[in-house]
């Protein structure tokens, strides 16, 4: 059975890190690009960051970039994710994907292969 289970605080203050991770299980994890949406309060589901199977291609969006860090563990099967200096507007749910192309990641529309079910990071002001 694929999951992919997010964690992390919940609750940051601006200014501060955001940092999410992401334990996935039931596929081949290697062959995969791993990715991160969010979804803020009445907005549409974003990409946020990528990183594709080596690990050495990573991928963000125009938001994030600059204050974002996104890596992988193979030997764990985890994905990380790490925002600084985090505004009020970083406030979202955010996902854990994974996708076999690139382009299912970062393209609208997504087409990821497997999801996660998300977990609500607030920054407080």
């Amino acid at each position: 059975q694929v999951q992919l289970l997010e964690s992390g605080r919940g609750l940051v203050q601006a200014g501060g890190s955001l940092r999410l991770s992401c334990a996935a299980s039931g596929f081949k994890f290697g062959d995969y690009t791993m990715g991160w949406f969010r979804r803020a309060p009445g907005k549409e589901r974003e990409f946020v960051a990528a990183i594709n199977w080596s690990g050495y291609i990573k991928y963000s969006a125009d938001s994030v970039m600059g204050r974002y860090s996104i890596s992988r563990d193979d030997t764990k099967n985890t994905v990380s994710l790490q925002i600084d200096s985090v505004k009020p507007e970083d406030t979202a749910t955010y996902y854990c994907a994974a996708a076999t192309r690139v382009s299912g990641l970062t393209n609208i529309p997504y087409e990821c292969d497997y999801w996660g079910q998300g977990t609500q990071v607030t920054v407080s002001s």
